[in-house]
């Protein structure tokens, strides 16, 4: 028999979680730093998951422990094993679990009993199948995991790398390079994290970490960005999200990777199915998962990518580029048509390039000669030809220019040696070290890289270099953008007085059927600050006549029914009421046409309102997403809010500050700050309804679906809510009611 493979004890991490640390993140650590790892489940049949993973723990040369666990075996793998965790010659500490899923539960139990710090379990058979076998096992092991304490990952998972321990406890047999590299990964999905290591890997980038989180029966993604966070070897995180379990837990842990400077790369699986359908009104047709992600996490500093080719450059951009200071960006090139290219693609991007200082003009002038062409980008193509030592004193000068935030070089790296190239490259390597901004290579198509490439892309720690113009683009404006958030932003919480409470707290208590009808819904809002029309409710012609003209003419008549959620699609709304006969008329005509209807729905009154002058309609909304919780919605309201789509959406509470600029991110708030000469609008108002509205939706909990309020008229002098329809979360409100 082969000498056993096993030592007592690896070599200390050079880095290891604070003494006050939380117990998951020193959980992560001993995963990730384990003294030794045990196999519960050893089998030598060819090609199964257990002897995958051991070829790569042996491969590797991961130094700890190795034991493997198999009650009807001696010896595997020419080495002993070992019947059970007491058998074992020292406690174990990580624990892969490979054993069928009805074991996997008592194998947590017992390998926690016998002083595991740590687990992933591999098998599958739980939770991702429908059947109730598998749903209870599920359940049991979660109670396990809570139970017992264990950091684990999985089940479902195909297993993790730690690069600085050369530790892969993972099946796939493509080749991996053991550095501690920059790059953390987590994901849902062993594949595709996997594949993203792979692609950093054939890119020259280093991965220290990847961690494959299957079910997340025990560690979530939210987990593993707080510990990557933590590391201080760690410079960019990437995730990859088929659903967020728990909003706060993720919106916490993209505050802690903000905080220590750790852009959270994302790629996130589409739209939830459960936010649209819960949702009646306009505000929730709109708010689809993505959206609603792309508003909350973007808040937080996370940038979503939409692939993974663009998540592979805006990994390589974020990892090599240092976050520059401003957006002024400048160009170096060889070529007028890639200057072009370079012009059009930055230009769709909403990114254009600054004007050269005097200084770098004027220096650039000298070395072009009379009758060139100095701008920006630079075309140095034909100056380079004459004298090739134009193009890389060009570069030098924008490096060295203190008005100059980026400096992209159109270029790709060699394929094979070359002396000239190799020589500029580590100039200009040393260059961008020395001035910290981000120096960015780009080649307009993607191209394979060589092995020799791939070294020589290594030696080259201070230049991001990217592949396809347009990726590279969009990885750029997320450098530009990641730039202009505040390092830390302070946790808002909803600002609403407890009078606005108190009477949202009796609105629900009392409300009956899905919605709230016009009247509670608009009195709900008045509550949180909403400034409303003048109004009120008649129940018969006569009543609605004199509120009319206590109302002052014009008017406007509206059925107000719980029942009826789209007043104007059954003729239930009429304007531009201008005497009593008017009034009475249309009192008639909506109430007769509401009898017409099918199902008979109950007919509260009339509601006469005065009539607004608006120069514009806007959308003021809001929604609790499946995944992410409440959000708002801003943007041009009215008939036509499907076909404009004109919406910004954020994160619920505001404060005004980004309620303003909320309102910014719209054509609406184009138009309302004055828009070709005209007046500008009572943004104000708008302000104050959607700080409101988000106070309402957060003091709501999950108990309101959604918030329509449209139209929001707005003027030079004002703006009222003048329709308004809460949607309720009756599951919820009746579960909060009974405690």
């Amino acid at each position: 028999m082969e000498a056993q493979v096993t030592k007592a004890s690896v070599s200390p991490s050079p880095w290891s979680p604070a003494s006050d640390a939380s117990d998951v993140v020193k959980g992560i650590h001993a995963m990730l730093h384990p003294r030794n790892i045990v196999l519960v489940g050893a089998t030598d049949k060819p090609g199964n998951y257990a002897e995958r993973i051991w070829n790569n723990l042996v491969k590797y040369g991961y130094e700890g422990g190795l034991y493997p666990v198999n009650a009807k075996r001696e010896a595997i793998w020419g080495i002993t094993c070992y019947k059970d965790f007491a058998s074992l010659p020292e406690k174990p500490d990580h624990v892969l679990v490979l054993v069928p899923a009805r074991f996997a539960v008592q194998v947590i139990r017992d390998a926690a009993a016998a002083g595991a710090r740590s687990a992933t379990i591999v098998t599958s058979g739980f939770s991702e199948l429908q059947d109730e076998e598998s749903q209870k096992l599920a359940a049991e092991l979660q109670q396990a995991v809570r139970e017992t304490g264990l950091a684990v990952t999985g089940p479902n998972c195909l297993g993790n790398l730690s690069a600085g321990e050369k530790l892969f406890t993972n099946i796939d047999d493509r080749v991996v390079t053991m550095e501690q590299g920059a790059v953390a990964i987590a994901g849902q999905s062993g594949a595709i994290v996997m594949a993203i290591r792979q692609a950093l890997e054939d890119r020259g980038v280093g991965v220290g970490y990847m961690v494959t989180t299957g079910n997340e029966a025990g560690l979530e993604t939210p987990d593993l960005m707080r510990y990557f966070a933590a590391d201080p070897s760690i410079r960019v995180i990437v995730v990859y999200l088929e659903g967020v379990r728990n909003t706060k837990a993720f919106r916490d842990a993209c505050k802690v990777a903000r905080a220590a400077s750790k852009p959270v790369i994302a790629l996130k699986l589409g739209a939830s199915e459960g936010g649209r359908a819960a949702a009646m009104a306009h505000t929730g047709a709109l708010a689809g998962s993505i959206e609603t992600f792309d508003a909350i996490a973007t808040r937080e500093g996370v940038i979503r990518v939409r692939g993974l080719d663009e998540l592979i450059e805006t990994t390589e951009c974020f990892v090599h580029a240092a976050v520059p200071k401003a957006d002024r960006l400048a160009a170096v090139t060889l070529s007028g048509g890639k200057r072009g290219l370079l012009i059009d693609a930055f230009h769709a991007a909403g990114l254009n390039f600054a004007p050269l200082s005097k200084h770098v003009s004027g220096e650039l002038a000298k070395m072009l000669g009379p009758g060139s062409i100095v701008g920006n980008p630079l075309d140095a193509g034909f100056a380079a030809v004459v004298d090739p030592s134009v193009y890389m004193k060009s570069i030098k000068l924008m490096i060295d220019d203190p008005d100059i935030d980026v400096v992209i070089i159109d270029a790709e790296l060699p394929k094979a040696p070359h002396e000239l190239r190799e020589r500029n490259l580590r100039i200009v390597d040393g260059m961008a070290s020395r001035a910290g901004k981000p120096v960015i290579y780009i080649s307009a198509m993607s191209i394979g890289f060589t092995e020799f490439t791939k070294g020589l892309r290594k030696s080259l720690p201070h230049i991001a270099v990217m592949q396809g113009l347009d990726r590279a683009v969009t990885a750029i404006k997320s450098l530009l953008d990641y730039a202009r958030l505040r390092k830390e932003v302070p946790d808002i919480v909803s600002g609403s007085k407890a009078s606005a409470r108190a009477v949202l707290e009796k609105t629900l208590r009392e409300a009956q059927g899905a919605a709230l009808d016009e009247v509670a819904s608009k009195k709900l809002l008045k509550a949180y600050g909403i400034p409303i029309s003048k109004e009120g409710i008649a129940p018969t012609p006569a009543e609605a006549i004199k509120l009319a003209k206590q109302i002052g003419f014009p008017v406007v008549a509206k059925v107000v029914s719980a029942e009826i959620l789209h007043k104007s699609d059954i003729g239930g709304v009429v304007l531009n009421l201008n005497s009593v006969a008017e009034v009475k008329k249309a009192f008639n005509d909506i109430t007769a046409r509401v009898k017409r209807l099918k199902g008979k729905p109950k007919l509260d009154g009339i509601l006469i309102a005065q009539q607004v002058k608006a120069d514009l309609e806007l959308l003021v909304g809001a929604s609790l997403d499946a995944e992410m919780g409440p959000v708002v919605l801003f943007g041009t309201g009215g008939i036509d809010i499907e076909l404009l789509k004109d919406v910004a959406l954020a994160g619920a509470p505001l404060d005004e500050a980004e309620a303003r600029a909320l309102i910014g991110r719209t054509k609406a708030g184009v138009k309302m700050a004055g828009y070709r000469g005209r007046p500008a609008l009572h943004q104000a108002s708008a302000v104050k309804a959607l700080v409101g509205l988000s106070n309402l939706i957060a003091d709501a909990g999950d108990r309101i679906a959604s918030i329509d309020i449209n139209p929001f008229l707005i003027n030079p002098k004002t703006g009222v809510a003048v329709d308004a329809l809460i949607v309720l979360n009756n599951a919820a409100a009746k579960r909060a009611a009974r405690h």
